[in-house]
């Protein structure tokens, strides 16, 4: 069985936990947990009956996981993802934004390389990703990849960000316009899925991002587009919750493991 850790145990932590609690993960054992709150990581460990640690480097040093999902921040991955793959864990990351950073992604992949590890980007909130992938490589000998995410959110999900203005509740508006880059960097918390998508089919700084304010709104759209070659593809994924996000982890380390791959 595979050995999986869990950095993260907020409300998509508990999910995964949750999950392999009830089987869903049968070739996996969960030999522990870690996050930013003591009393939540303890309360998940309890729950579903692992160990908790409390730092990432007590967890790798004790646990020795060959798997870390990763259901934290951003930060969690740039403090963290080096420790973990030189320690000869597999990444399994939902925190994507990270790799808006060209150094940071090009400093990885090489630590990757390395230690015989391997970052697996959970789908999270989107899909699409093979035939963004598929398109972009015919892209690459014919006339370019254009590649964009449009994502439609509710104004309630705006607010403590810069984006978010007391009268936004009123109408509907477009209140970002950029690329998958500078939307990582005003909202670190929001748009891990415009990163994942431009990582699909081109780079950050080439991906377009619009994001529409919607009163009413409940959960987010994203509308993902990609044109290259003699292919366009549009995908549409509608979610309620941020529940699909650690859902896609699960699948993703069920998919690791699965000796057919899809």
């Amino acid at each position: 069985m595979k050995r999986l850790a869990l950095l993260g145990t907020g409300f998509l932590g508990g999910i995964i936990a949750r999950a392999w609690k009830e089987g869903l993960l049968p070739e996996y054992e969960l030999v522990g947990v870690t996050g930013r709150n003591p009393e939540k990581t303890a309360a998940l460990a309890g729950e579903v009956g692992c160990p908790a640690f409390s730092s990432v480097d007590q967890l790798l040093k004790d646990a020795h996981p060959d798997v870390v999902a990763e259901c934290a921040a951003v930060q969690a991955v740039k403090d963290h993802a080096e420790a973990i793959l030189t320690s000869g864990a597999d990444l399994v990351t939902l925190s994507i934004g990270a790799f808006a950073d060209a150094e940071f992604y090009t400093h990885i992949a090489q630590i990757a390389k390395d230690s015989g590890s391997t970052v697996h980007i959970a789908s999270g909130a989107v899909g699409g990703f093979d035939v963004a992938r598929t398109i972009s490589l015919m892209g690459q000998v014919s006339d370019g990849v254009k590649g964009r995410i449009d994502t439609r959110k509710g104004p309630k999900s705006l607010q403590n960000t810069p984006l978010y203005t007391d009268d936004l509740p009123q109408s509907e508006r477009t209140v970002f316009t950029g690329n998958a880059k500078e939307a990582i960097a005003l909202l670190p918390t929001k748009v891990n899925v415009a990163v994942a998508t431009s990582l699909a089919c081109s780079t950050p700084e080439e991906t377009g991002v619009s994001v529409t304010s919607v009163p009413g709104f409940v959960g987010d759209d994203h509308c993902i587009t990609v044109e290259g070659g003699d292919a366009k593809a549009t995908v549409d994924i509608y979610s309620a919750t941020s529940a699909i996000a650690a859902w896609s982890v699960v699948a993703r380390l069920n998919n690791l493991v699965s000796p057919i791959q899809f």
